[in-house]
């Protein structure tokens, strides 16, 4: 487990406040976006990359001859592979809304990472874990398996003229099918990103002379290096843009639907100093009025707060494992959770029966539960190792 400093508080602050407001309000923009078009995934992954990297090129271009990017900590390689897996792993879990499966059952599912990450773990890095994390594990698969079950069980339509259930349960599974595939290849890019930081990042800590916003093993002589959750940042979503070129063809037809939707009007007010001839009274009383499609409102705010979000996941992950970043976004699913559900209850309980509900709630409980559990287990599992190193 980390260890805190108080130098460090302010970071952790921002690092904790990016993560819970970002990607809290990132789950809900999506949610109404998706909820009106969930054939949206695909341009609404390349929305947030291309933000994201505009966004991340301003933070490592110098002008200092000439403009260029800073020096990289990590080979092109390593992050090429992770970008590789970004971009698989964001397309499939926006794909997935496209199969009738519900916000509160994506959050939930995607806290199964946990569960990925224990198993890869053995089997690939053959780490050991105490009877606390395995039981914890358990119980947060049993609370995934209700989780999912819970939105299967959909409310009967009165209309005959609506799909059949083994319609909606054939296409229900094709979308567990891709959100587990996504898992997958997020628990493999949580290992890369570990053993990433490990080796070109981290190094025996120091943190009296870190500065906010730093890492350990940060060399402070080297002012042309970038910090390296930006250089991150950057790169897995530069280096993952060429790949929207195979799906060019999707991206334009959902361009389509979008720019086809309702629009609404937009009223800005005109600046004083553009017509100083005009008096203040007079522009107040006019304005530009722009006409843009609804959806592009959600989907600008979808990105910006993509952009927060992910942000504080890279500072997150250039300090601590990747068990740690399971964690503590299992822990913002849960609020986002909450947040879906209680404040947009109504459209929870039109896709599913009472039974359902009680469901997916005792499966969140589960869930959240045994994730504390494993993080008790791999806290008491720390420090015995570190005792034991002490003793030898």
């Amino acid at each position: 487990m980390p260890m805190f400093y108080v130098g460090d508080m302010p970071d952790w602050i921002a690092t904790l406040s990016l993560i819970f407001g970002g990607c809290c309000s990132n789950a809900l923009t999506l949610e109404q976006l998706t909820s009106q078009y969930p054939q949206s995934g695909t341009l609404i992954t390349f929305a947030q990359f291309l933000f994201i990297s505009i966004y991340g090129l301003s933070n490592l271009l110098t002008f200092s001859p000439l403009p260029r990017l800073k020096t990289r900590h990590v080979p092109v390689r390593l992050l090429l592979l992770q970008a590789l897996l970004l971009c698989l792993v964001s397309l499939l879990n926006n794909a997935a809304f496209a199969y009738h499966i519900p916000m509160p059952v994506h959050i939930i599912f995607r806290s199964g990472g946990l569960v990925i990450s224990m198993l890869m773990g053995r089997l690939i890095l053959g780490r050991r874990y105490t009877l606390l994390q395995t039981v914890s594990v358990l119980l947060v698969t049993t609370g995934i398996l209700l989780t999912t079950l819970s939105a299967s069980r959909p409310k009967h339509s009165a209309s005959p003229a609506e799909a059949g259930p083994e319609t909606h349960i054939s296409s229900y599974a094709v979308g567990i099918a891709i959100l587990t595939l996504a898992l997958v290849l997020s628990g493999l890019l949580g290992i890369v990103q570990d053993g990433t930081y490990s080796r070109y990042v981290r190094a025996p800590a120091h943190p009296q002379k870190q500065s906010s916003g730093s890492v350990p093993g940060k060399d402070a002589a080297n002012a042309d290096a970038p910090v390296p959750w930006q250089e991150s940042l950057f790169y897995l979503h530069f280096f993952s843009m060429p790949m929207f070129v195979f799906l060019r063809k999707d991206l334009a037809s959902q361009f389509r639907v979008l720019n086809a939707g309702p629009r609404v009007e937009l009223s800005l007010p005109i600046p004083h100093r553009l017509f100083p001839e005009m008096s203040s009274s007079t522009l107040s009383e006019h304005s530009w009025m722009l006409s843009v499609p609804a959806p592009y409102i959600p989907l600008l705010l979808n990105t910006v707060t993509q952009v927060l979000c992910v942000s504080g996941v890279h500072r997150l992950t250039a300090r601590v494992t990747s068990l740690t970043v399971t964690l503590v976004l299992a822990v913002r699913k849960a609020a986002s959770l909450i947040i879906s559900v209680v404040l947009f209850s109504s459209a929870g309980r039109a896709r599913m029966d009472e039974r359902g509900l009680i469901m997916m709630w005792a499966g969140a409980a589960l869930v959240f539960a045994g994730t504390i559990g494993y993080s008790l287990g791999a806290g008491s599992s720390g420090r015995q190792k570190i005792q034991k190193s002490k003793a030898e």
